[in-house]
């Protein structure tokens, strides 16, 4: 637990700009068990300010990502019966419907001489970059509307001239805060930027809008990611400035990843492809198990143990044990966890999780009858262990509702021939034929070895040709497990096609 004599309140602030990608879900992640673990309030709040990048059903995208994995927040915008609605009492938490606040508040920052209206030209601007860039210097607003006169401003303003309001950042000192994680961080005054707060829009930019939202919605932790630490000197200026005491500053460790390519660790980032998380749960990996590797990038419990529900990591997260460390996002990992998951289901559920991706490759139909269901369940229980992700139902299993065509040399086992291999499959058809013990495979297994037994036979040349004869595949699962899958019939009329295959070459 957090001491602390105010109740916890946190926030995840996306903005809705495309699909929640790796990094926003840890920070989702940590606030929600943050909160829970010591009573508090997660707040979900949409920061929508810049409407250039606004994607339309972005925001219903961050619901249902949110509500999918379980992550319960206490206030915000909700998605009921298609309808976006708010609860909480902070309303609205959609900051494109709170212009009017963040605009009195930059004008009382005006009003104290703690911001200033700027009217440059977009011009100006690229050519005061060009020359700083020109000249190896940092980019950064060079002052010119700062100490303009009022009367200057107010005929500007009187002439409906563009403009924007900037933060009048101290030119001496030094601006310095704490953070859970980096511990105490100091910046010269001198290389932090004219913030602008109010664009020419009216909109407020995101420095000034989170700022006046941390305090009204009385959040006392801000935990977000480590690109968020540049800009956060000037949210401690605008605190100060606006009288308000400063929320405790927690940021994560940024996550890399392994380029497939070059082989160099490089940061995961919007621009890929696979860093949705959407696309994690589409190809397969199951909510648990993202809530689960996503906590473990960037905090560990100190513990050996490795996999945890929801409820273990509302238990176990430390806020204190986050790394300065980059988390680097291993795939190969992500996907062991998620096989321990699915070996832990029950049968019942691992069907439902694959049936969607059966009926898509179209193996199965909708409606299922009872023989259908049957086989199903006992694909699933055959195939379990050996799953990675659930995705791979399909690859893994096509071949028990319709095997496929393939070479018949590859039943002939390497220590075998043609002859040979036409003699065992043709006798095991008879052996089936009248097989009247029970169809597991325990009982199969049984009766077929000892059938090997008494012949003689090498088990290569016997089970090498029958599995192949049923699977059409080099590599499958067993062949009694897949006899007892396919059934009598089935096996039957599988292994005497393969056996005309295989003579007539």
């Amino acid at each position: 637990m957090f001491k602390n004599n105010n109740k916890i309140r946190v926030r995840f602030a996306p903005s809705p700009t495309g699909f929640v990608h790796i990094g926003s879900l840890r920070t989702a992640l940590y606030n929600y068990l943050f909160a829970k673990q010591n009573n508090g309030s997660f707040v979900l709040r949409i920061e929508d300010t810049d409407r250039t990048r606004f994607v339309e059903g972005a925001l219903e995208n961050i619901l249902s990502v949110l509500e999918k994995l379980s992550l319960k927040w206490d206030e915000g915008p909700f998605l009921e019966n298609g309808k976006i609605i708010e609860r909480g009492d902070c309303c609205p938490y959609v900051q494109s419907k709170r212009l009017e606040i963040y605009n009195k508040y930059a004008s009382d920052l005006v009003k104290k001489g703690h911001a200033y209206y700027c009217f440059c030209s977009t011009e100006r601007l690229d050519e005061v970059r060009r020359k700083q860039e020109l000249n190896h210097q940092p980019t950064m607003y060079d002052g010119l509307c700062r100490n303009l006169d009022k009367e200057t401003v107010a005929k500007n303003l009187e002439q409906n001239l563009p403009y924007v309001i900037r933060l009048a950042v101290p030119r001496k000192g030094t601006t310095k805060f704490n953070d859970l994680v980096h511990g105490e961080i100091v910046f010269e005054n001198k290389l932090i930027d004219d913030q602008v707060l109010i664009k020419s829009d009216g909109f407020p930019t995101y420095h000034l809008a989170v700022v006046v939202d941390d305090y009204l919605m009385k959040i006392t932790h801000i935990i977000r990611g480590e690109e968020w630490l540049s800009s956060t000197p000037k949210h401690v200026i605008l605190f100060d400035y606006l009288g308000w005491p400063r929320p405790q500053f927690i940021h994560l460790p940024l996550i890399m990843r392994k380029d497939p390519v070059t082989g160099k660790i490089v940061k995961m980032s919007k621009r890929q492809g696979d860093v949705a998380v959407e696309d994690y749960l589409k190809n397969g990996f199951l909510p648990e198990t993202l809530n689960n590797f996503v906590a473990m990038l960037g905090w560990n419990s100190g513990t050996e143990q490795e996999v945890f529900s929801l409820d273990e990591l509302v238990k176990f997260f430390d806020i204190h044990k986050i790394q300065k460390a980059s988390a680097i996002f291993d795939l190969t990992k992500l996907e062991w966890l998620n096989s321990q998951y699915l070996k832990k289901m029950t049968v019942d559920n691992l069907i439902d999780q694959c049936l969607p991706y059966l009926i898509e490759s179209n193996l199965v139909v909708q409606n299922l009858s009872i023989e259908e269901k049957e086989k199903i369940a006992k694909i699933v229980t055959i195939t379990q262990e050996r799953l990675k992700k659930v995705s791979e139902i399909t690859e893994a299993t096509y071949f028990f509702f319709k095997q496929p065509n393939f070479n018949p040399q590859i039943m002939i086992w390497k220590k075998s021939d043609k002859k040979i291999t036409e003699e065992r499959l043709s006798e095991l058809i008879n052996f089936f034929k009248v097989y009247s013990g029970e169809w597991t495979v325990r009982g199969i297994e049984e009766a077929v070895l000892k059938k090997i037994d008494n012949k003689k036979w090498d088990i290569g040349t016997t089970l090498w040709p029958l599995r192949v004869s049923l699977s059409g595949l080099e590599k499958s699962p067993g062949p009694f497990d897949l006899l007892w899958v396919l059934g009598k019939e089935e096996s039957l009329r599988r292994i005497k096609e393969s056996l005309e295959k295989l003579i007539n070459i």
